[in-house]
């Protein structure tokens, strides 16, 4: 006797087992461990099969209607079992694997069929009964059903077998296990035929229905955070500031998104002073948590803006609050956080300054191209639009005459290791002052959150149009190691006498993610914020404000980070007489 038969001796009752149980329409209990297989099918699937007809088992076409209403009919039957059976498990709060007869509620030791069911549950485990603990063993049986456990078996006898688990089994006793595989083998692949086009008519389901859904998405920053150097430091207190943003992201197709975004906050940037006592016009140093703060805690909508695909293209609406880092890439990852709390400290390393330039209300559209052959793939040209005070309706404001920027960028990527942007904004600034990266704030407005007053001060008299021209990338070099980087030039033209100026700006970041611990960053950042030289009618200075940033990110949870970090600027007002001046943050995040 072959050792394959001497181990699967002890099987036999196995067999005996399902015969006793499931004879000729015998009183017995649907076996759910196909119906357990289904389930799983059913939850991993993750897109609907591209037709139904190559699922199904094609058997020969009945000769008539009737008999033609009769398959639907049968096979309806099966689903609903199926589908029924599916609902109920869904519906428990606990689907562990019955271990024991006992733990079936229905079944008693003075049943006729205890110690059959008995072996088959407690020894040999190819019968676990539904979710509820319940076996129902008073229901009829069909053969689908009793091929579905007879499967279920089979299976737990050729794992037995292969883990050399049975010691004895006859030649009368293999040829009975297979006569019964054959007997239902038309029933097990109709089963199998019908319960995948289960799985694909419920993924079709879930691909192709969707409600609204609406999910908050929350920030809070807590920072505490001080500046040193002397008159600087002498003019400044330690602070503790907070910035608090909820973002209501709101679904309609499942593919679109609507940002309705709360903002709260206290932040003020610190005034810096020269060696004369007097404060100086300037905005470096500035920091993202103090971006969009309402001084005082009160409420306010900051950010209203909707992205939906159309085609190919990814269009972007704004109806307040829109900047263009909203819409295009800045290449500056773990620096770029949006002037959110989990990356760079500044305003000037967390992005080019040229993205900086206008905002308010408007439209963006995002074109991909370069696929196939293309030596820069992915690629795409994103151009936008973006009106400073386009819900004015006064004169020389609203959305095409007022104060507006006009932005476009083609983006390149060389594999998934280098990223190129090419970058151009043009922007015209209304008589009455203003600043050139006022974020959107509009005709006179004292808004500026990057840069020497130099590069900001626009004229008070009369209009001026800016053309500025911007590369950034970002080379990965490793999954330890990212590069960043970017210059910008930015001409401005007046439209009086002595109204033009020019202004540069550059900074190279090195960040290491997951530095000392998953989820952390060790960011280091130099560069100069945007300065400009022999300005007339502005506060002189022509040295060049050089910006040093370090920052590590310690990831305490999912949902916390504290970030200590130091800004060091150097010639503040573009005037290496006046006192360097050291920023110290320690900046606590907490996301949800």
């Amino acid at each position: 006797m072959s050792n394959l038969l001497w181990k699967t001796l002890v099987l036999s009752p196995v067999v005996l087992g399902v015969t006793v149980l499931v004879s000729a329409r015998a009183m017995a209990t649907k076996v759910p461990a196909s119906s357990e297989g289904i389930k799983a099918k059913v939850a991993q699937a993750e897109a609907p099969i591209a037709s139904s007809a190559s699922i199904f088992i094609q058997t020969e076409k009945p000769k008539n209607q009737q008999l033609v209403a009769q398959a639907k009919t049968d096979e309806n039957k099966v689903l609903e079992e199926v589908n029924r059976y599916s609902s109920e498990g869904k519906n428990q709060n606990s689907l562990s694997q019955v271990t024991s007869v006992s733990q079936f509620s229905d079944v008693q030791p003075t049943d006729w069929a205890f110690q059959a069911l008995q072996s088959l549950v407690e020894r040999y485990g190819c019968i676990a009964g539904y979710p509820n603990s319940t076996y129902r063993g008073n229901r009829a049986l069909t053969r689908y059903e009793f091929a579905a456990g007879l499967n279920a078996c089979l299976d737990r006898v050729n794992e037995l077998i292969a883990t050399a688990t049975a010691d004895l089994v006859t030649k009368q006793d293999l040829a009975t296990l297979q006569r019964l595989q054959e007997e239902f083998s038309a029933e097990l692949a109709t089963l199998r035929g019908r319960v995948d086009a289960v799985e694909a008519r419920t993924a079709e389901l879930e691909a192709n229905q969707f409600s609204t859904t609406t999910k908050l998405v929350g920030e809070a920053i807590f920072a505490v955070t001080d500046v040193f150097g002397g008159n600087t430091g002498d003019a400044n207190n330690t602070v503790f500031q907070d910035r608090v943003r909820l973002d209501l992201q709101t679904s309609f197709t499942g593919r679109d998104v609507l940002h309705t975004r709360l903002a709260a906050g206290n932040a003020l940037a610190f005034s810096q002073v020269d060696n004369g006592g007097l404060p100086i016009d300037t905005a470096e140093g500035t920091q993202t948590f103090q971006v969009g703060t309402t001084n005082n805690n009160s409420v306010i909508v900051d950010w209203l803006a909707y992205y939906v695909p159309i085609g190919p293209a990814q269009v972007y609406f704004a109806a307040t609050g829109g900047i263009h880092s909203d819409y295009v890439a800045t290449n500056n990852p773990y620096f770029e956080d949006y002037d959110g709390g989990n990356g760079a400290l500044s305003t000037f390393a967390s992005e080019s300054p040229i993205y900086r330039i206008g905002g308010g209300a408007g439209a963006a559209l995002t074109l991909p191209f370069g696929s196939g052959g293309s030596f820069f793939k992915p690629s795409s040209l994103t151009v936008g639009y973006l009106a400073s005070n386009a819900n004015n309706p006064g004169v020389n404001q609203g959305l095409l005459e007022g104060n507006y920027a006009a932005l476009g960028q083609l983006n390149f990527s060389v594999g998934d290791r280098l990223a190129i942007a090419a970058t151009y904004v043009h922007g015209y600034h209304g008589a009455g002052g203003g600043n050139l990266f006022d974020l959107g704030g509009g005709l006179a407005s004292t808004n500026r959150v990057v840069g020497t007053g130099q590069a900001n001060t626009l004229s008070a008299l009369n209009a001026s149009s800016s053309n500025s021209y911007g590369v950034s990338a970002a080379f990965r070099p490793s999954d330890k190691l990212s590069i960043s980087g970017f210059v910008s030039y930015h001409d401005v033209t007046g439209f009086g006498a002595n109204d033009d100026y020019e202004a540069w700006s550059y900074g190279v970041g090195i960040a290491l993610p997951d530095f000392g611990k998953q989820g952390n960053v060790l960011g280091i950042f130099a560069g100069a914020e945007p300065y400009s030289f022999n300005r007339t009618g502005v506060a002189a200075g022509n040295d060049i404000p050089y910006h040093f940033e370090g920052f590590y990110k310690y990831r305490v949870s999912d949902n916390i980070s504290i970030t200590p970090g130091v800004i060091w600027l150097t010639s503040p007002g573009q005037n290496s007489g006046n006192d360097d001046a050291i920023i110290g943050t320690l900046r606590t995040t907490f996301t949800f």
